[in-house]
């Protein structure tokens, strides 16, 4: 499990969260132990535990003496020679007055997208708080575009759906927790509107529609004039605690509220 606690289905069916499967001496998966399947699509966000497991092996990889962290790159330099090819980059130090110029025979650009694009409910000190990070500024496009980079598929920006007053991520909500967003009249627009699904094949007939193809449907509502859209989480949640034991309904609302609507 490589450091990771994952959540375990034990003999009776019951799911108990990583930490609590370790206390409670639950196997291993290497040693046949039940990993709590998330779904078909949609999976638990665990990325604040993977990420130190990656960039431990990144740095074993590498060596420390290689690594410079804390330096903010915000320019690539073009070769003198070839336009078409990048030498280098410049950036400075978050934490010092130095700037940093390197030399590179090829560069690769992962600086993740561009955040705070509409402004957050949160406001004053709190308006920093986001689903995505805040450091996120665009450097992906704006240096390449720059540098003079083919900036294929660039021009097909996509915007999730955000909730008022919850702008963390609803697909959790939708595929984890089952939930049904409705038009102003409760109908159930993916059902309204299924058969718009036929333009694009084989996605539209996919068993769990992209995120993309689940807004344009939605935006049809809104266009038609059907709008505000509604999340039905009362529903969503009365329906999964049938099967749940009172502790499980009160991590389920913990999870669901905190960890997703309520993070930004």
């Amino acid at each position: 499990e490589w450091g990771l606690p994952i959540w375990k289905t034990d003999a009776e069916g019951v799911r108990h969260d990583g930490a609590e499967a370790q206390k409670e001496g639950l196997p291993a998966l290497k040693d046949g132990g039940q990993p709590v399947r998330s779904g078909k699509w949609q999976i638990m966000i665990n990325g604040e535990s993977y990420k130190w497991i990656v960039a431990e092996a990144a740095k074993k990889a590498l060596g420390l003496d290689r690594i410079e962290e804390r330096v903010f790159i915000v320019h690539l330099i073009n070769d003198k020679n070839d336009p078409t090819r990048i030498a280098g980059a410049a950036g400075f130090s978050v934490r010092e007055n130095k700037i940093y110029i390197y030399k590179a025979k090829a560069v690769m650009l992962a600086a993740g997208g561009c955040v705070n694009l509409f402004r957050p409910r949160s406001v004053g000190e709190g308006s920093g708080r986001a689903w995505y990070p805040v450091w996120n500024a665009g450097s992906t496009y704006a240096m390449a575009a720059e540098a003079g980079a083919e900036m294929t598929m660039m021009e097909n920006r996509f915007v999730p759906a955000r909730f008022k007053d919850g702008y963390g991520p609803v697909g959790a909500w939708f595929l984890l927790f089952k939930a049904k967003a409705t038009n102003a009249y409760g109908e159930d627009y993916m059902v309204k509107n299924k058969e718009m699904l036929n333009d694009y094949p084989p996605y539209g007939q996919a068993a769990v529609p992209a995120s993309c193809l689940r807004n344009h449907l939605m935006l049809k509502e809104m266009k038609d004039g059907h709008g505000p859209i509604y999340m039905d989480t009362v529903t969503a949640l009365a329906k999964l605690a049938e099967t749940l034991t009172p502790k499980e309904v009160k991590h389920l609302e913990a999870e669901a509220w905190e960890d997703f609507l309520d993070m930004c």
